[in-house]
């Protein structure tokens, strides 16, 4: 299989039931969705597929639903845990089913030297045995993935990429740089700022917006790659608006609106929730549909 390494990569979200089990018929209508629309890849059970709101034994399964039912389409599988032994077992289990790849962010909470970062990427993606993608979001884990951290891990094992989150927007410019050097890609988690990434040489990005309309994400990638920048930047301007509708809510319930707005399948939340959070959410729906049917957005 095709590593996820360009394009937009649908950072899947997982419909589960109000008691946390995981929802196939759901499931199988949203990759149906994003399949049909021209998605590039899928990141399966990262931060918008609420990872650590499941049971390991639940993010097996909800792997071999994925991989059953997307042949081809390029996977990375995000396998962190904070225990080692998890996230060799969540790897090998990934190989087992035939991912392509897998993705792994710095173990939260606890205070790490970057050395220690470097060893815990350097096992996980060994018990894998799959290439890896980093994914450095410091703002939920605790940890910047620093360069000399990075460039240790691609002298180590298959270093596939980097997948930059967070506020430090500049970093890509410094990680596009050593990815040249070490022959690794740099994917962004920003849909507002992609076509900026892209002029530094990001290869594409993880989105959880892709969730709710894809469209709208592959047409920035798309015009910026033709080198058509009104194209992208209204496409961009849209992205903003929709950001600035959601934003109410609480990531992930953000993109969960988003999704029901446009007729898709969620679920029930993973969280608690209160009645406040529950009336604002509906709110949200309804703002983004009117949106949607402003652009002539099509239902799912």
């Amino acid at each position: 299989m095709t590593l996820p390494q360009a394009g937009i990569i649908a950072a899947l979200w997982t419909p589960t039931d109000r008691d946390g089990q995981l929802l196939p018929d759901e499931l199988k209508a949203n990759l149906e969705f994003l399949q049909r629309r021209g998605i590039h890849g899928l990141m399966v059970l990262g931060s918008t597929g609420e990872f650590l709101r499941l049971p390991r034994a639940a993010r097996m399964r909800f792997l071999e639903l994925v991989r059953a039912q997307t042949g081809a389409l390029p996977l990375m599988v995000n396998i962190s845990h904070v225990r080692l032994a998890a996230v060799a077992e969540l790897g090998r289990h990934a190989r087992e089913v035939g991912a392509p790849s897998v993705s792994l962010l710095a173990p939260w909470f606890y205070p790490l030297a970057q050395a220690d970062l470097a060893e815990f990427f350097c096992r996980g993606a060994e018990a894998a045995g799959l290439p890896l993608f980093l994914y450095n979001f410091p703002e939920r884990t605790g940890h910047r993935i620093n360069l000399e951290t990075i460039a240790a891990v691609a002298d180590r094992v298959r270093l596939a990429g980097v997948k930059q989150s967070g506020a430090e927007f500049d970093y890509h410019r410094d990680l596009v740089a050593l990815g040249r050097q070490k022959d690794f890609v740099v994917l962004t988690g920003g849909e507002c700022r992609l076509a900026e990434a892209m002029a530094l040489g990001v290869s594409g990005c993880v989105s959880g917006l892709a969730n709710a309309t894809p469209e709208l994400v592959l047409e920035i990638y798309e015009a910026t790659k033709a080198g058509d920048a009104e194209r992208a930047g209204l496409a961009t301007a849209r992205v903003k608006r929709l950001v600035s509708a959601l934003a109410e809510v609480q990531f992930p319930l953000d993109v969960a609106a988003a999704m029901e707005a446009r007729g898709l399948p969620t679920g029930q939340p993973k969280q608690a929730v209160s009645a406040a959070t529950r009336a604002c959410y509906q709110r949200v729906v309804g703002n983004v549909r009117a949106l949607y049917a402003q652009w002539g957005v099509a239902p799912g």
